[in-house]
């Protein structure tokens, strides 16, 4: 039997989270707590570990949705979707450097709540994608020491040694090699899934780096070519797993 999605509200308008936690309901999702504050969003997504967070851009109290959102990445892997009654350009630019699966404007339809989870559940978890599917779908564009992908209307091999990090843009990817970045159009799901996994892990929903690359590894982030790539607490493991420490 499937796994029920939970789902977790961070909404300071009671009356709106109460309808939107009917709604998910209707859809058939797990409400695993309304809170309004970011500091007790915190606290519950230690406790309860949810699939996706719907935050309110703006809460009362010490922090803001983006805020929580930030501090929260720190340690969980997560998929966010911002809801917003309005939104300037400012709190927009913050909100994207966090690699939102959606904004909702408020009041949203039904079917628009339903597609932005199944929007952020596709692209970020990790769960729904076993490693023997990763197998499954590696594809002719994959040799055992190069991977061939389609940049400027042109196909072009790329030499996996070479490549040290692949990091998310929305519905972009970008493959950071030596010396060259590679701007793709396909989601980091759709890459992973045609690339040769003894070579490569995914360490966030947004990064998915080179093993052969890691210089270091810190509890919150590792180090390629001095650049710093966020670390979630599960990825770390995984990560750990795969490498040969001492």
């Amino acid at each position: 039997m499937a796994k029920p999605i939970n789902i977790l509200i961070v909404e300071d308008e009671m009356i709106i989270a109460a309808n939107i936690a009917s709604q998910l309901k209707g859809l058939g999702y797990v409400v695993s707590g309304i809170v309004s504050k970011g500091e007790d969003a915190l606290k519950h997504i230690r406790n309860s570990n949810p699939d996706v967070v719907l935050f309110d851009i703006q809460l009362k109290g010490n922090l803001d949705g983006i805020e929580t959102a930030i501090l929260m990445q720190q340690d969980y892997d997560i998929p966010i979707i911002y809801l917003t009654a309005n939104v300037d350009d400012s709190h927009f630019n913050r909100a994207k450097t966090t690699n939102p699966a959606a904004f909702l404007s408020k009041p949203f339809k039904k079917l628009d709540l339903q597609h932005a989870i199944e929007l952020s559940l596709n692209h970020f978890n990790d769960d729904y994608t076993s490693d023997h599917d990763y197998e499954k779908n590696i594809t002719q564009y994959v040799l055992s020491d190069r991977i061939f992908v389609k940049h400027n209307d042109k196909i072009v091999k790329i030499i996996i040694k070479d490549i040290l990090y692949m990091e998310a843009d929305r519905n972009y990817c970008r493959i950071h090699a030596k010396g060259k970045v590679y701007l793709l159009v396909a989601t980091l799901k759709d890459i992973e899934r045609k690339l040769p996994i003894e070579h490569f892990i995914r360490v966030h929903r947004s990064y998915i780096v080179n093993l052969s690359q890691i210089d270091e590894v810190a509890n919150k982030f590792v180090l390629i070519n001095r650049k710093v790539i966020p670390l979630g607490k599960t990825s770390r493991r995984k990560l750990l797993n795969r490498l040969q420490t001492i």
